[in-house]
């Protein structure tokens, strides 16, 4: 019987990222800077996140029938994270091509590939991981179905959920996330998922309180440079970025995401969380890369001194 602090449920993905002066047009080809290949995927980059801080995580996914899938399994290993839960597809590795402007801004195509196979069934077969888990971290890169089976799952045994709705997906049901304890979208996602407008703070808390209303219990909503706001029916309450200089924000909302659920299966209060996880991801951007920026417990601690 396996027990871990986090349980992450999701995607793995090989990063393909290109640093751009600018995108081509139609046509057009334009010399690119500098090229860097690393490991990604939602799910990936959360797990990765809270092991480096020290829990004990386990990763239910699929990795592809490729060079790139034994990469990604070695990689699970020497993060410290239990792969009783990773199985083999039938399809190539998920892959995610990344494009950064200057400016730190990014674009991401990403092709799901194995990701594609991690079906309910696949979770029938790993219940004793979802029953001993803190918390279960979801994401949106595999099937739908997955996730409402794996939410329903952690409600049967009383286990906490965390749902990051990313890629955002305007199919997603709202009585399954009615049922999480934990939703995190970022504005552009909750702007999706409510259809109403999120383009200043007074409209994100109001598309916040809409999802409240509908049943979701805390709404994480992360704002990037602006910091992340916490609303449930007691609460508003905008927890502050760290500033910093952005080098690269791919992967930061992962690693937020992580860290978040690392603290709080430490036990620590939401906001008290909250404010930790924040610290979290601001120093992943001040470093290129996505898994490969994020600092362990050890360099946290000498890096926010």
């Amino acid at each position: 019987m396996t027990q871990s602090d986090v349980l992450v449920i999701g995607s793995n993905m090989i990063d393909l990222i290109t640093y751009i002066d600018r995108m081509p047009i139609e046509g057009e080809t334009v010399e690119a800077p500098d090229f860097q290949m690393g490991f990604g995927g939602k799910g990936a980059n959360q797990a990765v996140a809270a092991a480096r801080l020290g829990s004990k995580v386990s990763f239910i996914t699929m990795v592809g029938n490729d060079t790139f899938g034994q990469q990604q399994l070695a990689n699970f290993k020497e993060n410290q994270i239990d792969t009783t839960g990773v199985g083999t597809g039938t399809k190539s590795s998920g892959a995610a091509p990344i494009f950064v402007e200057p400016s730190s801004d990014n674009r991401i195509l990403i092709i799901k590939g194995a990701n594609n196979e991690l079906t309910p069934a696949v979770l029938d077969q790993h219940v004793d991981l979802i029953k001993n888990a803190k918390i279960i971290v979801l994401q949106q890169e595999i099937p739908l179905e997955t996730n409402y089976h794996a939410i329903d799952l952690a409600n049967q045994f009383n286990v906490p959920v965390l749902l990051n709705p990313a890629p955002a997906n305007k199919d997603l049901d709202i009585n399954h996330v009615s049922n999480v304890n934990f939703f995190s979208p970022n504005e552009t996602e909750l702007a999706t998922l409510t259809g109403m407008p999120t383009t200043n703070l007074t409209e994100i808390k109001q598309a916040a309180q809409h999802m409240v209303q509908m049943g979701v219990n805390n709404m994480i909503i992360t704002l990037g440079s602006k910091g992340v706001l916490w609303v449930n029916k007691d609460t508003s309450d905008l927890i502050p970025a760290v500033k910093v200089k952005a080098v690269d924000t791919t992967g930061a909302g992962d690693s937020f995401i992580g860290s978040f659920a690392h603290y709080f299966a430490q036990g620590e209060a939401i906001p008290t969380a909250l404010k930790h996880a924040n610290q979290y991801a601001a120093i992943t951007v001040t470093r290129q890369g996505t898994q490969k920026s994020y600092p362990t417990a050890a360099e946290l601690a000498s890096l926010v001194k």
